[in-house]
């Protein structure tokens, strides 16, 4: 298998409602939850890729594009956009739906990084004993 086949194997779609509670004092989507959201679906997909032990060690820069209002619909789709010898970033991209609506637009996207480590904690090649080819 190649990494980019390994790549597309591995995108992860995690799908919720927004109910009030999960909401802020202005009735959307409270930042933490989303951020929680976005590092839960990052890891299963960067799980999913390597099928090591991963941690996170990172979230680079998030942009909240649209606030989220209780009573909507969000996917999180997240996807491995570079694989280090021991790290994986991973995008993820929160849309926005109107229950009643056609049509969803992106409200939140972010970058997070992980580490894979092995049984003594340290970091280990992300790759290693996977059958996949080199990435370079």
């Amino acid at each position: 298998m190649t990494v980019a086949e390994r790549i597309e194997q591995s995108i992860t779609r995690h799908f919720m409602t927004v109910f009030p509670f999960t909401t802020n004092h202005h009735d959307t989507l409270f930042g933490g939850k989303a951020m929680a959201l976005m590092d839960e679906t990052a890891f299963m997909c960067a799980t999913r890729f390597c099928r090591k032990t991963l941690v996170t060690v990172s979230s680079d820069r998030i942009d909240f594009k649209k606030a989220i209002p209780s009573g909507s619909m969000i996917e999180a789709i997240a996807e491995v956009i570079h694989v280090g010898r021991t790290s994986i970033k991973v995008r993820v991209d929160i849309f926005l739906e109107d229950m009643y609506v056609d049509g969803r637009e992106l409200a939140i996207s972010g970058v997070f990084s992980f580490v894979a480590i092995g049984e003594d904690k340290k970091p280990t090649p992300v790759l290693e004993n996977l059958g996949v080819e080199e990435f370079s």
